[in-house]
């Protein structure tokens, strides 16, 4: 905050005040002064003419100077210390304060109690109970003076000693106002909802206007109508011809509320002429007994000033129901607009369509003035909510990108369950990506089970094929001593001895074969093939076995095709690397390097 030095009411004052957002103007522009409207507020900042003080309104305001001056040191002893006013800003923000401590931490606003804040100020009152004008005022304060951490309200009525001429403080109230960060977040948006009005404002053009005529009731002659047998004296044709040309130029456009207001007095006169003709015939039919042509024109006019006070009446009605619906409808299409343009910001439709509930805020109101300043406001803070829900799914949508992986799969109901506030929505995280894990891992061991199986069963299978073959072997060799001891071309001690010692080899080879040895090899060989998600590129596998080299398409006829693609390049699972270069070998191993025969 930056301190400004500047008398009140002077040029500078005043311009200072015309370039920044004021806290004496915040209630306004909330829509909650008791002394301005919004649309005043705005046509006021758009036009820069400041409304003339009176003489009394003056007073009203140096009363209340002098007032605060003299409750300043009962605010001082209940803060424990100084407080001193001043004028300070914040960016585009203004704010006077009547007193604040040196370190800034403490604010002092002074009011002149009154019968609805006495009503507010209960022994137990804290400065939520206070009038919403009055916490606007001070969240604009506090975010001014951002050191603020508490603001003293204080209420006080001040009596004149006629004896000695001096002001006692008859009554005092006071409570603690702390900031609130949900009401200052629509007053930010409320200021830059009202920039936007005050740019766009056009002031309505003066039509000119014809010399003001008096009221139909005013200007219609009295009409005198005396008969006793036959009617003695009458001005009705002259009563009937004015009658009807002031009828007639009663204005049916409506569009201001000064227009609005005409026409109700208008047809309240109409129905008072209906009447009035009424209670005429009647006068004629008590003294005459053949009053014809009287009659018929009491009765014309009657029926005329009817049926003309009912269209009015129909016309002001129905013109009225229209701008309320058509300022519905448009505060409602601005918060759709800026609805999608929020889902348009989060990437997907996560908000719902909002409902202002614009047409309960102007419930009751009868001037189009005040209902657009009610929507206005209903509006802006309607945005805020939306604004604070968008951010919420935000921030929620970025804890779910953790270094583990983008867990939003797990949330097909985000829509819903993303609005939560930050800590149960990471608590509710945590725990759907920790049962989603323990999954996981549970059938990363069944598949790693069922691989250590199958792979148990075929190092088993390898085992017995070998003994097999060892012995088949030794039987082989056994047999071929055999048949050299019947040819006679190997004598029987010496076959003795090869057939014993080619009987121990074989033993000594099946023996040698440690089964549980081989298991556990196939077992780690079999877990470190499991698939966890790791790949390799083509190109580094050609790195590693270079220099030879090998394409897509060898890798395919090895029995390793590529299970993925990222542009051009081709993916293998990493876990496969052992399982690759074995085939490679296996496939080397059986090559036939016979050279063709030199012609």
């Amino acid at each position: 905050m930056k301190v400004v030095n500047l008398t009140q009411g002077t040029p500078a004052w005043h311009a200072h005040r015309a370039a920044h957002f004021n806290a004496s103007d915040a209630p306004a522009m909330m829509g909650c002064s008791s002394y301005t409207s919004r649309s005043e507020l705005i046509k006021r900042l758009s036009t820069g003419i400041e409304p003339e003080v009176d003489a009394a309104t003056q007073r009203r305001f140096d009363q209340g100077h002098q007032f605060e001056e003299l409750a300043r040191p009962l605010a001082e002893k209940i803060v424990g210390e100084e407080l001193a006013p001043l004028v300070g800003t914040n960016g585009k923000n203004s704010a006077s304060f009547d007193g604040l401590t040196l370190m800034g931490e403490t604010a002092w606003e002074h009011k002149s109690l009154n019968e609805r804040l006495r009503n507010a100020m209960t022994p137990s009152a804290t400065g939520t109970d206070l009038p919403l004008e009055y916490q606007v005022q001070m969240e604009h304060q506090a975010m001014v003076a951002e050191t603020v951490e508490r603001t003293l309200f204080l209420a006080s009525k001040w009596v004149l000693d006629q004896s000695t001429g001096e002001w006692i403080c008859e009554e005092q109230r006071s409570c603690w106002y702390t900031p609130n960060p949900e009401l200052r977040a629509k007053i930010v948006a409320g200021w830059a909802q009202l920039e936007q009005e005050v740019t766009a404002y056009q002031p309505e053009a003066e039509a000119a206007k014809p010399a003001p005529e008096a009221k139909l009731r005013d200007a219609l002659p009295a009409l005198r109508l005396d008969a006793k047998g036959e009617i003695t004296t009458s001005n009705l044709d002259e009563f009937k011809a004015g009658a009807l040309t002031r009828i007639n130029s009663i204005n049916t456009v409506l569009e201001t509320d000064q227009q609005f207001a005409e026409a109700d007095d208008d047809a309240k006169w109409l129905r008072d002429v209906a009447e009035a003709m009424k209670q005429a015939g009647k006068r004629v039919r008590a003294n005459m007994q053949s009053v014809d042509e009287a009659l018929t024109v009491l009765e014309q006019l009657d029926e005329i000033a009817t049926s003309k006070a009912i269209a009015l009446e129909k016309r002001v009605k129905s013109e009225k129901d229209a701008r309320k619906q058509s300022l519905v409808l448009q505060a409602q299409q601005d918060l759709d607009s800026h609805t999608a343009a929020l889902n348009q910001r989060l990437g997907t439709n996560w908000l719902p369509r909002l409902a202002g509930g614009f047409a309960e805020v102007i419930k009751g109101l009868k001037s189009l003035d005040s209902m657009r300043d009610r929507v206005a406001v209903a509006l802006t803070n309607a945005k805020v909510d939306a604004n604070a829900l968008a951010d919420q799914l935000d921030a929620n949508r970025k804890h779910l990108v953790q270094d583990s992986g983008d867990w939003i799969t797990l949330f097909p109901d985000f829509g819903t369950v993303g609005a939560k506030a930050s800590e149960d929505f990471r608590a509710l995280a945590a725990l759907r990506i920790g049962q989603h894990q323990a999954a996981e891992a549970k059938k990363l061991e069944a598949q790693r089970e069922r691989i250590r199986a199958e792979e148990q069963a075929k190092a088993q299978a390898d085992v017995a094929e070998e003994r097999k073959r060892i012995q088949e072997q030794s039987l082989s060799a056994q047999a071929d001593i055999g048949q050299a001891v019947q040819a006679g071309t190997l004598a029987a001690p010496v076959a003795d001895d090869l057939a014993h010692l080619a009987a121990s080899n074989a033993a000594e080879a099946v023996a040698g074969i440690d089964a549980k040895q081989v298991i556990s090899a196939v077992q780690a060989r079999a877990a470190s093939r499991v698939d966890d998600g790791r790949r390799i590129t083509l190109g580094q596998i050609k790195a590693l076995i270079a220099p030879l080299t090998i394409d897509s398409a060898g890798m395919a006829q090895l029995g390793f095709p590529h299970v993925a693609a990222e542009k051009a390049s081709k993916l293998y699972r990493a876990c496969d690397l052992p399982a690759i270069r074995d085939a490679m070998v296996k496939h080397l191993a059986a090559l036939s390097f016979e050279l063709p025969v030199a012609v």
